[in-house]
Formats: C-alpha cells, sequence, structure tokens
C-alpha cells in the first residue's frame, strides 16, 4: 500500500517541491524515515504515532517506510508531521487520496493532534504557484502570510481531523484572502519620526544625504550624544518601500520565522546586532545554513554599535554583501545565495574612554590609545564607508528647544525625488544609487568644475584626506548635487561632502 502527499522543504530563501512517499508493508512493526531527514524529522514519528493514536486513528502496527523525495536536498524542521500522518492514513485507506495531488501540505503536529505554526509559509506558497498546484493546507496562524500569493487556494487548519474530513469530502475549508495592496498601504507607516531627535542638525542632513544616495554611514561621537537614536531613526527617511521590495524581505523573515503573524512587511527593516555576534550569525551560515543579519536588513538598515568591540572577522566577512549586495555561503551540502542589500550605519566613540571630543568631559586616552582604538577597524571596511560625521555631544539649549526640526516625511519627499533622478541616470544599468557607482560612472557622471576640482585638490593636500576617500567625496558631492536638483556637481556640494569625511583626517 503506498501513498504520495506533496510538501516543500526550504532552500535558502526559496522552497522546493518534496514528495513525501508512504510505503506500509507487511512484517515487524516499524517506521523508516530516509530522504536526508535531519534530528526534527526523524524525531516526528513518535509525534505522529500520539497525535493519531489522540485523535482517533489507528496507526497500522506495520512496516512503514517514508521517503522524502528527492533524496538529495537535506530536509530539516518540523513542517513534515502533518503530511507524514496524512500520507501514513492515505496508505492505509483511512484517507481519499483524490484531493491529494491537488495540495502542498505543512505542518507541525502536536500531541493531541493540533497544528502548529511552521516558518516559511511564503516562500512555500511560492513554490506552490510555480508548480501549478491548486492549494495549501497549513495551519491556520501561517494562513494570512501564505495568502500573499493569491494565485494558490491558502486552506488554514487547526488540527488534524480537519485536514482528514476535508479530504474525505465531509467538511468545506474557507479559503484566506488577503488585501494585499490596502494591507501594505496600512501598515508602511513609521511609528517613529526624526521630530522626536533633539538638535544634531548636521547630522540629520549627513543622513539624509545617505538615504538620497544609498551610502553607508558611520557616526563618531561620545556617549549619550545620539547616535543610536539618529540611526534608528533613519528607517523613516529612506524612500518607499515597493511592493516587490516588500515581498522579497517577507520572505526572508518568513525563513526564519520571524513574522509573528504579520502577512508582510511594509517597513524598511532595522536590524541592531550585539557586539558579541558571531561571523554566520552576522552573515548567515550553520550546518543547514540560514539567513544573517545581513540578510534580515536586505532593503532596509543593519545598525552596528559600537563597531571596534566587534571581532575583526566578524567584520571583514561583511566585504562581499557591502560589495556585491549578495552573501554566498558554501557549504558541503552545496552553496546558497541571500541577498543582502542593506546600508549600512556604524557608530563608535572617537576614543576608548569616549570623551576625546566632548568638551566638557576631560579624555584620559593617549594619542597611542586613540589610534590603537581606531586601527581595530580596517582600512578595507572604512573604504566601503561613504560618509564619516561627527556627532558632538548635546547641550542644554539642544535639548530644551522647542524646534522639533523637519518631519521624516517632509526629508522622505526630498529623498525620494533625489532617488527618482538616479533611477532616471542608471536606467540602462543595474544600479539604483549614487553608492553603487564604479569608477567608470564617476568619470562619466561625476564631472567638476574647475573651482570644485581646486576646492578638492586642496582638501587632499592640507586636511591629508587619503586617496580613497576622493571617489567618495565624488559621490557624495554628486547625491548633494540631486537633492539640490543640479545637473552639475558645484563647489559647494563638494566642501559639504568634504565634511563628511572625518576620520581621513590626520590626528
Amino acid at each position: 500500500m503506498l501513498a504520495k502527499i506533496n510538501s516543500a522543504a526550504l532552500y535558502g530563501i526559496d522552497a522546493l517541491r518534496v514528495e513525501v512517499e508512504i510505503d506500509l508493508a507487511s512484517g515487524l512493526p516499524q517506521l523508516a524515515t530516509v530522504g536526508l531527514p535531519e534530528g526534527a524529522v526523524k524525531e516526528s514519528k513518535d509525534r505522529i504515532r500520539a497525535a493519531l493514536k489522540n485523535c482517533g486513528y489507528t496507526f497500522p502496527a506495520k512496516r512503514i517506510t517514508i521517503n522524502l523525495a528527492p533524496a538529495d536536498i537535506k530536509k530539516e524542521g518540523s513542517a513534515y508531521d502533518l503530511p507524514m500522518a496524512i500520507g501514513i492514513l492515505a496508505a492505509e485507506g483511512s484517507v481519499d487520496k483524490n484531493l491529494i495531488n491537488d495540495y502542498f501540505l505543512i505542518g507541525e503536529l502536536s500531541l493531541d493532534g493540533a497544528i502548529k505554526p511552521v516558518r516559511g509559509a511564503l516562500p512555500i506558497a511560492m513554490a506552490a504557484k510555480r508548480e501549478h498546484v491548486r492549494g495549501l493546507i497549513l495551519p491556520k496562524h501561517n494562513a494570512p502570510e501564505a495568502a500573499v500569493v493569491s494565485e494558490v487556494e491558502v486552506l488554514g487548519v487547526s488540527d488534524l481531523p480537519e485536514v482528514v474530513e476535508f479530504l474525505n469530502g465531509r467538511r468545506a475549508l474557507e479559503r484566506t484572502h488577503v488585501n494585499l495592496e490596502a494591507l501594505f498601504r496600512q501598515q508602511s507607516q513609521y511609528s517613529s519620526d526624526f521630530t522626536d531627535v533633539k538638535g544634531q542638525q548636521h547630522v540629520k542632513r549627513a543622513l539624509e544625504v545617505a538615504a538620497a544616495g544609498g551610502h553607508n554611514v558611520i557616526m563618531v561621537g561620545p556617549p549619550g550624544s545620539g547616535k543610536t537614536m539618529l540611526a534608528n531613526k533613519l528607517p523613516t527617511i529612506l524612500p518607499d518601500l515597493t511592493l516587490a521590495e516588500a515581498l522579497e524581505t517577507t520572505k526572508i523573515h518568513s525563513v526564519m520565522g520571524l513574522l509573528n503573524g504579520s502577512p508582510i512587511i511594509a517597513t524598511r527593516p532595522f536590524r541592531y546586532p550585539h557586539h558579541t555576534i558571531s561571523d554566520a550569525g552576522l552573515v548567515g551560515g550553520g550546518t543547514v545554513p540560514k539567513p544573517g543579519e545581513v540578510s534580515l536588513a536586505h532593503n532596509g538598515v543593519l545598525f552596528l554599535d559600537e563597531l571596534p568591540e566587534f571581532k575583526r572577522n566578524v567584520l571583514e566577512v561583511m566585504r562581499q554583501p557591502l560589495e556585491d549586495g549578495s552573501i554566498t555561503v558554501s557549504r558541503a551540502i552545496g552553496s546558497i545565495n541571500y541577498p543582502a542589500g542593506f546600508m549600512l550605519v556604524a557608530a563608535m566613540n572617537p576614543c576608548p574612554c569616549g570623551f576625546f571630543t566632548d568638551p566638557q568631559k576631560e579624555c584620559v586616552c593617549t594619542p597611542l590609545q586613540i589610534q590603537r582604538y581606531r586601527s581595530r577597524i580596517s582600512g578595507p571596511l572604512l573604504d566601503r564607508i561613504d560618509i564619516q560625521v561627527e556627532v558632538p555631544a548635546l547641550r542644554y539649549q539642544d535639548l530644551a528647544s522647542k524646534d522639533a526640526g523637519e518631519s521624516s516625511d517632509l526629508i522622505r519627499q526630498r529623498v525620494n525625488a533625489a532617488r527618482a533622478i538616479q533611477l532616471q541616470r542608471f536606467q540602462k544599468r543595474n544600479i539604483h544609487g549614487n553608492a553603487q557607482m564604479g569608477a567608470r560612472d564617476i568619470k562619466r557622471h561625476c564631472l567638476l568644475k574647475d573651482d570644485a576640482e581646486k576646492l578638492l585638490e586642496n582638501a587632499i593636500n592640507r586636511l591629508g584626506l587619503s586617496a580613497r576617500a576622493y571617489s567618495r567625496v565624488l559621490k557624495v558631492g554628486r547625491t548633494i548635487a540631486d537633492l539640490a536638483g543640479s545637473e552639475e556637481i558645484q563647489a559647494s556640494h563638494i566642501a559639504e561632502a568634504i565634511q563628511y569625511r572625518s576620520l581621513d583626517r590626520r590626528m
């Protein structure tokens, strides 16, 4: 007696079709699972046995073989509980096989037969659409997330008997519907605003420039100057998230099980890992590879506070995603590519004690200590950060001021206008912002007039700016010109861009 159930396996941030084949044969009672199952899949036999018994079904006292095909892809997680249980009942004749092939089945079984939520419902729904399957039967908690794919019939279920009765034609299940566009508009509002930040007008301006061109930023200032708060507000002034970007971001969070019942992520993600994070935690990896923080920050902001406190090897692995917008994780089971198009925002103190630039408190660090502290950040990593801005300690007048400054909505309008100019400029290239320009693009789009050229030459010679700062200043100058609606890069734009190279100056 043989039964075949359609299910899916997560591979990277995508899902692949898996056929769960169940064979019942005479012999000593035994349940064997083959097809590269990992620990949670092997343990499912005990959950399935208890769930069937507690729901009033008979667990067959036969030799049961379960094959998860294709057998050369590793299967992990508890989502195969439901298709295995239904397959055993179908092989025994307790479930009609007519409807089984029309649906993907996923879900974790509780011992009492209840169906618990699983990870990756959205990519599995996309796989069902790609495979031209009629629908998807999954836990009710995951149904709104999967229903984002409107072409697939999504049926949310609460327990095992509900599925059995539906497949036997004795019960109807209500299809889950989601008004994606209305939901996207409703959830695309931020709860915070730039008006919450007191003072620091020049830092806000630097973050506006960074948002307009997609530039990476590092903020240097004493403790309590507002670096973390400023970084936290940055997503509110980034260009509006498109629906395609939202679906891509949601898929990554779905694979990690971080949606918490929300069907879609409609705002730019903000990830804030602690400095004790490992390199696998930051860029992804593990025995069965999973996305890291750089992928969870895709289309959003990755904030690294106290940057010099991160382990050097952890910071160095960010070079590829910062350059390519993706990260490739290679393991024995194969190579998986994760998207990692994030904006890096880092913060650090100017010295080990933190008060080197604070006029109110005395710094106790020697120049050698300061140099060692700053040298924890390698040149190649710093080379990928376009904007370096100092964040001074706040004065009482700033804290007590009633002037709230510009709102995030107003700043975002200017950012959207600047990004529209860049999209038009790079429409024939796979480039979305000035920060992604290569040497050829800089030569073509960053031409300077004589006065601007002379100003940049003096800055490099007198301020001791490094050679790598040259192209960074030109990129940032191009973004400042776009914000001003100017086709040419003026001397004033270059002057402002030079101010954003504070770490390149000689101490």
